[in-house]
């Protein structure tokens, strides 16, 4: 069975006075009722759960005024924390600890940077590493892609596009309103002309590492699942060369498909 089924969506274009009315509209808002929420609220959880509760319901604030902050910063953030070629601050529904993960690990992070995610460290061990969130939505910095793992005889099947010079897991990118077994299937189709067996599939794991063959800063949010299939493998004339790799194969794929390889590795599934 699938995992999960929730369906990205891209952000949806506005006009400019749109923009200004709405957030005018929601800081009154904010201002007026904020208060009486915020006072409500701590007297429910109190006498719902506890001082447990009270925890709870101030960590969610927590995340949503990161949120905020990431997206009030975001021009800031990206001057002062982060390389040229870096991970944008800026996604509305990540928080500035997660965006300041993803630096991190791709090690674009300026010595500014590096002392804001050290202060928090000793707050909190590894928190930036710890916070980076696989299910924001997708955005001009983070490529939505489903993959479909395929094994035999402890080797994986990978494809080459034409005018590539690396080999890619099949799959693709979701059009809009596309769940992910739709993706998926779509794509292999177009890709590999066969049907996969959706009844089957099952989700493997989330793995994200810098695009290839794009602009510096830009993520790719790979989505795997497994499953069977039905029909004869087949190269679509968009696909120059379909192959089954073997771990030793790693330095030929794309840097987000290394850490697949990794992974079914150590699972004992790729040799």
């Amino acid at each position: 069975m699938i995992l999960k089924k929730q369906e990205n969506l891209p952000n949806k274009k506005s006009s400019p006075f749109v923009g200004i009315l709405l957030f005018i509209v929601s800081l009154i808002l904010l201002i007026l009722t904020g208060p009486l929420g915020f006072l409500y609220g701590i007297l429910y959880s109190l006498f719902t759960k506890g001082f447990r509760g009270i925890g709870e319901y101030l960590l969610k604030i927590a995340v949503s005024i990161d949120q905020l902050g990431n997206v009030l910063m975001q021009y800031l953030l990206n001057a002062l924390w982060v390389k040229r070629g870096g991970y944008k601050f800026g996604n509305r529904d990540e928080t500035i600890s997660s965006a300041l993960g993803r630096n991190k690990r791709l090690g674009t992070l300026t010595r500014f940077g590096l002392a804001i995610d050290k202060i928090l460290d000793t707050l909190d061990p590894n928190h930036s590493l710890n916070s980076i969130d696989y299910y924001i939505e997708p955005s001009q910095e983070v490529l939505d892609v489903l993959a479909w793992i395929h094994m035999a005889d402890n080797r994986i099947l990978c494809t080459r596009s034409s005018g590539k010079d690396v080999y890619y897991i099949p799959g693709g990118k979701r059009e809009p309103g596309e769940s992910d077994t739709q993706a998926l299937s779509r794509e292999i189709k177009e890709e590999l002309q066969v049907t996969l067996d959706i009844s089957s599939l099952k989700f493997m794991g989330i793995f994200e590492a810098r695009a290839h063959g794009v602009q510096p800063g830009v993520m790719v949010r790979m989505k795997c699942y497994t499953g069977g299939y039905t029909g004869e493998l087949c190269p679509d004339f968009e696909i120059s060369e379909m192959v089954w790799l073997s771990y030793s194969d790693k330095n030929m794929v794309a840097e987000v498909d290394k850490l697949i390889f990794d992974f079914l590795n150590k699972k004992g599934y790729l040799i």
